[in-house]
Parts: C-alpha cells; sequence; structure tokens
C-alpha cells in the first residue's frame, strides 16, 4: 500500500512539473524531424508520432523535392515513363493508416511537397485564396489574415499542408455556413495525373467548382494524383470569443448536443466519463471592435520538455504494467483540475489565461501547435519519436447526427459497470465531441455528423495487451458496428475501416473518378486500397491486439498473458480481448 501511495505521489509530481512548465514559460524545442530518410540503399517515410516506418514496409527508391508545378509534373511524368509507383509526402505525416507508404512490390518515387510551398495568392474580389500544394496552414492563415481575411474552417492541430488536410477530410468543428470540414471550403483544385505517351506521361488537371471531379479530388486520400494547387474560400476577417464551461450534467450529453450546435458556430463538447464532466464550448463569432487580442495555446500542442514528457511516459508504463487503473484515475484529475486552471491553453491578450470570454481574431483562436516552431534542444512535441515521450492511439467515429445520443447512453451503461477503466482516456482529451456539416465530396459526409475522437495509451511493442485493452476495443466496435459510425480517413486501427466504402453513397461515383484519372494505379499501394476498400487482414495470433482484426479465437489476442477474446459488455455482439486472471480461457473460439 505505501508503494502504490509512493508511486501516485512520484506520477501526479510528474505531471504538475509538466503542467507548471507549459503554463508559466515560454519554450522552444526541437523542430519535428523529416518524415523522409534516404541513404545509398533508398528511402524510408515515417509516420511522425513513430508508429510505423521502416524497410519492410515503408520504403521507396528515391525521393524528389519539386518546387514548381512543372517540376511536378516532370516527377510523374518521370514515374510513369518508367513504370514506377508514386507517392505524394509532405514535411509532415501524421496519418496513422499508412496512406502514403510505398508500395511493398515494385519500386516507388516518393514525391515531397516540403519546398513546393511558396505560393499564396489571394483574390480579394472573389473571396479566394490559391496556394501551393505543400503551404503550411500556420502560414496561410498568417498570409490570410495579414490581407485582412480569414480561413473559417481549419483542424485543431496545425502542423499540415493545405493539400494534406484536404486529402484526409482534417476538420475543425461547426454546422454553420459551409461547416467545419477545410475540403467543403475548396473551390478548385489543380491535380497533377499520369497522361498518355503523347501528353508527356502526365498532365495537369484544373478542376473549378462546377467540375464534378472536383468532388472526388477535394478528398482524395492521395490516390487520384499529386495535388499541386488549392483554391480555399475565404471571409472578411473576423473574432471570435470562447468561453468553457466546465459541468458535471453529463446525463445532458444527448439531450442538448443538437442544440450546442446550432447555438454556438465553432461549438464542441468534452466529456471526461471517468471524472463524470462535461466541457462544453461556447464559441461564435463578435464584431471586430470587441476588445481582446486572445490566443489558443492549447496545452497539449505546446513545447515540454523532454524530461518531464519521458518522465510521464515511464509513469504510465509503470501504470500499465502493474494494472493500475487507480494510479491513473489519480492523473486523470490532476490532469482535468490543471486544463480548468488555465482554460485549457486559452490565453488573454496572447500571454496568459485570467478568465473568460477569450475574444481573439480567428487566425489566433482557431487552430494551434507551438511546439511546432521551437528551438531549444530540451524541449519538444510530447510525442517526438526521438525522445521516450507519449505513444498513443487515436480513434475517430462519425456518426449521424440522429444516431450519437444513442452511442452516448451505451458509452455511459459500460463506463458505469467501472468508472476507473475510462481513466486512461481522461488522462489524453476524454471524448472529445465535434460537428461537421453534409459534404458533396464523394468520400465526405452525406449528412450533417457528430465527430468523437478518444486517444488512449498505445504499448511500444505491438505484441503487448493494454491496460482496459477490452474498454478500447469495446467502445471501437460500438461506433463502427452497432452504430454504423464512419472512420476518419487518416486516424483509427485497421479494423475500423472493415466495409467502409458501403457507408458512402458515393463511393462507385470515386472510384470511376479514380479510373478516370488514375487508371493505371499509380499513386495506390497495398497499404491505401486496405483503407479504401476496408480489406480484412489475415488473422494471426496476436492480431487483434494493435486491431489488425477482430477476434474470433483466444490465439488473436494474447493467451500468454492472459488475455483471451470475450464477449463485449454492453454491446454483446463485440468480440474483445479481455484480461482474465484465470489461467482458463472462456472458450478457444468465440462465434
Amino acid at each position: 500500500m505505501a508503494g502504490g501511495h509512493r508511486l501516485c505521489s512520484q506520477i501526479l509530481g510528474f505531471i504538475h512539473a509538466l503542467q507548471f512548465l507549459c503554463s508559466i514559460t515560454t519554450v522552444h524545442g526541437k523542430v519535428p524531424q523529416s518524415p523522409v530518410e534516404c541513404s545509398s540503399s533508398g528511402c524510408i517515410l515515417r509516420n511522425s508520432y513513430g508508429a510505423w516506418g521502416d524497410r519492410r514496409d515503408c520504403s521507396a527508391i528515391n525521393v524528389t523535392y519539386p518546387t514548381t508545378e512543372e517540376q511536378l509534373r516532370s516527377a510523374v511524368s518521370y514515374a510513369v515513363r518508367n513504370n514506377l509507383k508514386v507517392k505524394v509526402v509532405t514535411k509532415f505525416s501524421h496519418t496513422i493508416p499508412k496512406l502514403a507508404c510505398p508500395q511493398s512490390a515494385g519500386a516507388t518515387l516518393l514525391i515531397s511537397t516540403e519546398k513546393y510551398d511558396s505560393g499564396i495568392e489571394i483574390d480579394a474580389v472573389n473571396m479566394a485564396v490559391t496556394a501551393d500544394a505543400g503551404v503550411g496552414l500556420r502560414q496561410l492563415i498568417d498570409a490570410v489574415e495579414s490581407e485582412g481575411f480569414s480561413l473559417v474552417a481549419a483542424p485543431y492541430w496545425e502542423g499540415v499542408t493545405v493539400a494534406g488536410v484536404i486529402s484526409t477530410g482534417a476538420h475543425g468543428s461547426s454546422w454553420w455556413g459551409k461547416g467545419g470540414s477545410v475540403h467543403d471550403h475548396v473551390v478548385g483544385i489543380t491535380v497533377v495525373v499520369p497522361g498518355s505517351r503523347s501528353e508527356g506521361y502526365a498532365k495537369v488537371l484544373r478542376l473549378e467548382a462546377q467540375d464534378p471531379m472536383l468532388n472526388a479530388a477535394k478528398l482524395s486520400l492521395g490516390v487520384l494524383g499529386a495535388i499541386s494547387k488549392v483554391k480555399l474560400s475565404i471571409e472578411h476577417r473576423l473574432k471570435r470569443s470562447i468561453t468553457y464551461n466546465f459541468t458535471e450534467k453529463e446525463d445532458l450529453i444527448e439531450d442538448v448536443y443538437v442544440e450546442h450546435a446550432k447555438k454556438y458556430e465553432f461549438a464542441d463538447i468534452t466529456w471526461y466519463p471517468s471524472r463524470h464532466t462535461v466541457v462544453y464550448r461556447y464559441d461564435s463569432r463578435v464584431p471586430l471592435n470587441a476588445s481582446g487580442d486572445g490566443l489558443n495555446d492549447f496545452i497539449g500542442f505546446q513545447p515540454n520538455s523532454i524530461l518531464i514528457s519521458e518522465s510521464v511516459r515511464a509513469a504510465e508504463k509503470l501504470l500499465e504494467r502493474t494494472r493500475n487503473a487507480n494510479g491513473k484515475c489519480l492523473t486523470a484529475a490532476t490532469t482535468l483540475g490543471f486544463k480548468k486552471l488555465v482554460g485549457n491553453g486559452l490565453k488573454n491578450n496572447g500571454r496568459m489565461f485570467s478568465g473568460y470570454p477569450v475574444v481573439g481574431y480567428q487566425g489566433k483562436m482557431q487552430t494551434s501547435g507551438s511546439c511546432l516552431y521551437s528551438t531549444r534542444f530540451d524541449t519538444s512535441c510530447a510525442w517526438d519519436p526521438r525522445i521516450k515521450g507519449l505513444f498513443f492511439y487515436e480513434s475517430t467515429a462519425i456518426f449521424p447526427a440522429s444516431a450519437f445520443g444513442d452511442f452516448i447512453r451505451d458509452v455511459r451503461k459500460l463506463r458505469d459497470l467501472k468508472p476507473e477503466n475510462f481513466c486512461g482516456v481522461d488522462n489524453y482529451n476524454g471524448l472529445l465531441i465535434r460537428f461537421i456539416k453534409a459534404s458533396s465530396a464523394y468520400l465526405g459526409q452525406h449528412e450533417d455528423s457528430v465527430v468523437v475522437d478518444f486517444n488512449y495509451y498505445r504499448a511500444n511493442d505491438p505484441s503487448d495487451p493494454r491496460l482496459n485493452q477490452d474498454v478500447w476495443e469495446e467502445l471501437e466496435q460500438l461506433a463502427f458496428f452497432k452504430y454504423g459510425a464512419k472512420p476518419h480517413w487518416a486516424k483509427n486501427r485497421k479494423v475500423a475501416f472493415l466495409g467502409v466504402q458501403h457507408k458512402y453513397p458515393k463511393f462507385d461515383m470515386f472510384i470511376a473518378a479514380k479510373q478516370k484519372m488514375d487508371p493505371q494505379n499509380v499513386f495506390s499501394s497495398e497499404w491505401s486500397d486496405a483503407v479504401l476498400y476496408g480489406k480484412e487482414a489475415e488473422k494471426v495470433d496476436g492480431c487483434a491486439l494493435e486491431g489488425l482484426c477482430i477476434c474470433s479465437e483466444d490465439r488473436h489476442c494474447s493467451p500468454q498473458k492472459g488475455f483471451y477474446c470475450s464477449h463485449g459488455l454492453v454491446y454483446k455482439e463485440a468480440r474483445v480481448c479481455r484480461y482474465l486472471q484465470s489461467s482458463m480461457s472462456p472458450s478457444s473460439t468465440i462465434a
């Protein structure tokens, strides 16, 4: 017992130290590393979290860095002429699925847009901005704001490029206007696709608002061609006012989420199930002359001391290894209390949080990522794979608005069975609930939808089962199979994509566009096909631990470590890997 108290005290100390550093200092640290690493034997593409990327599954013969549209066209032409596959990559690499991974069979050329990032043209008359594919989101936002305009939609994390944002369906939160998805603000795209010999093996397509092919290209997963330029609609510069309301009235979520989204233009909701707490974001436009020059510097995206990040991860691993759910509850409570104290990273007049509301310009309030721009050697983004910091999975489910309330009720039933099982997710961001509108994109949502994100601990060794492994698997299967939610294209474990093509009424229209733009599948690989077509992997020992399969036999879990394939507790049809103290398996096969 005394040892347990010491452990909890140490963990709380780590958390307090991390939060203290984040709140009082403007620290700088390691700039994220390039996702492409080359040697004399070829190149490797890596995920920015260190979740994938080695010579076995993400290698290419070479990489090229075009700086102009003609150089981009020439690179595609070279690949087609030499029967090479192509994968376009950016200076970032945040997708959890291996969408950008090269084909394992045959040679692949990587085309990086990292240096194709100088062009930003603002059309004030037509209220639009056109940017090169590799332009970073923060660079674009600042350029637009400096000319007296604003991008209305952007994701919460700014470490992305303009082409990467739209290719993966990245979004903020809004049911107002054109909605919270960035691709729904696209009014034109220029894309380089394979061509015939007479066309020089590659051609440039310029797709405008009335071209039906735009509905395929503006959310393409990178499998149609190489995006060259993106044209987005803009509005006159705007200001926002944000207030976070922390409340314990969690039983009202399913009754008020529609009203909340309709009342506040940029509304979201964060639910911390183990803490019985809901945070409602009251976020709307205010007049430009409203007082305030606020800043959204979300604490999860601030630069952190490497020592603290590694200490927090070490403590988390210890809690996992000792199966100490109560220890995670203590850190969850401390983390939530700190978020409330500092307004979750909001800063009045750009300096520190002193109270609500926080009012500021759109460019400073919509998106954040200050850990990207640091230069001090002893700090970094907390998940930087060069340190032994945070390592997590992120699952994101997109529900028809009408189905979301029933999902929340089921999650509450699962939580009520053993609330401490949800402390792990509350150590991150709980369940983040956002709103996106129906989209004209073929791979977008065909109706107004509610998006739920949740992050949870991921083991460094994929063969290691996690504490409460069964809870996250049941939550996942509740969302994607009982309620038919769609997976976010850039997130999720592989099982979330099973049968995904049947969830999109215009999926066949996307495939038809794909066959027209890239008939030889130059821009596809088995990795992107697995996501796009929802292919199930071969079931092998331990495949359920990383979400490569849904268990149907104990061997798909880790029986040697006490994890067996079992039924769900609330969603009985779910098949999950559950820790059982008895050495006896409930059954060798789950029907």
